[in-house]
């Protein structure tokens, strides 16, 4: 799960950037109606504000999608009493 996660931020930051391009050039053209300090504030809020919201959004789907590896494709479950490793059911 941990792995995931961090998969997951990593790419999520990844779609992040490319967001935040986007999201800069949407905030300096909105913050451009207070004039060249509202463009240059709206271009670096929107940038990290893009790459906030990728990052926790693939670190979700990440934790997520590596809790259902471990869950049901790696077998990590172990019965205290034999020692059988085991997948649960789907």
């Amino acid at each position: 799960m941990t792995i995931g996660a961090t998969i997951g931020t990593v790419g999520g930051v990844a779609r992040g950037v490319s967001s935040a391009l986007a999201g800069s050039q949407t905030g300096a053209t909105i913050g451009s109606m207070a004039g060249p300090v509202g463009t240059t504030l709206g271009a670096v809020s929107g940038a990290i504000l893009g790459g906030l919201v990728g990052g926790a959004g693939g670190c979700v789907l990440g934790a997520q999608l590596g809790d259902q590896l471990d869950r049901h494709v790696l077998a990590h479950n172990l019965c205290s009493t034999c020692g059988h490793r085991f997948n649960l059911p789907a």
